[in-house]
């Protein structure tokens, strides 16, 4: 079965969902992945952004998307069409604000200068992976954007689920769970670094009262660089545990104990996670 089938079928589930509601909440949509098997269903062309722009406001059944992103740098097209591109679709009034994703802190400066030099809509945030298992974002990324002003969202901030507080490194992962069908991978991470931080995760959040969900993501936001954790939640269940990561203040101390545990992860992340 073609994959392509289902694409797009989360923005038509969400535009039934917001009947009504639409102005009460921020849409964010992406464009890049491939759509197809031509030479324009994917990346960052101008062919590509126009019409998929249009595909996501039709699934929607939206007007327009408060902030359009860009999935990944595309090294094929020439920066300076995607950006004039992007400012097109906001001067349309067909999204009001753009970023970028998976970029590096140079590719977001360099898109920055096109866009003061063209005089054009300029990105207003980013998406990058960001945990306690992969903090590659504090080398130069945080600096880029607290300098530029620029907003950052965290994806993953549970790694994969590896704060969520269903794994442990001294068992297998639970029948029905991602790394149960990753047992292999998930063997590999409990060798390094990361059983570690897991294991110090668990433990300061019994401490708190806590959950290892609400911990690992209240570690994320409590860096003022970061402006949203984007959790990944699968069900209403794990959505509540995750809100609980809101609302109180990560101790000064918990901090540094997770930071110092997590602190080989800044320069080398484990993985893709």
């Amino acid at each position: 079965m073609d994959d392509r089938a289902n694409q797009g079928r989360s923005e038509v589930i969400l535009g039934r969902a917001l009947k009504g509601k639409r102005d009460n909440v921020v849409i964010t949509t992406k464009v890049a992945a491939p759509t197809g098997s031509g030479p324009n269903d994917e990346g960052l062309s101008r062919y590509h952004i126009m019409r998929e722009v249009e595909r996501s406001l039709k699934r929607l059944d939206t007007d327009h998307v408060d902030v359009y992103l860009v999935h990944r740098f595309d090294e094929l097209t020439p920066l300076e069409e995607t950006i004039r591109a992007l400012d097109d679709i906001v001067r349309a009034g067909k999204a009001l604000y753009v970023g970028c994703c998976n970029h590096a802190a140079w590719q977001v400066c360099k898109s920055l200068w096109i866009a003061d030099k063209q005089n054009v809509t300029p990105y207003m945030c980013v998406q990058n992976l960001y945990n306690l298992l992969n903090r590659q974002m504090e080398g130069e990324m945080f600096g880029l954007v607290k300098d530029m002003g620029l907003g950052a969202m965290a994806f993953s901030p549970l790694a994969v689920g590896l704060f969520s507080g269903v794994y442990s490194p001294d068992r297998p992962p639970p029948p029905g769970t991602l790394f149960a069908t990753r047992e292999d991978d998930f063997a590999h991470m409990m060798e390094e670094n990361s059983a570690r931080v897991i294991t110090t995760v668990r433990q300061l959040a019994d401490e708190l009262g806590k959950t290892p969900a609400q911990l690992a993501l209240a570690w994320v936001l409590s860096h003022p660089e970061i402006t949203v954790a984007i959790s990944g939640a699968d069900t209403i269940e794990h959505l509540n545990d995750n809100i609980g990561a809101v609302g109180w203040t990560l101790d000064d101390s918990v901090r540094e104990k997770l930071d110092a545990v997590s602190e080989s992860f800044v320069g080398r992340p484990q993985g893709s996670f």
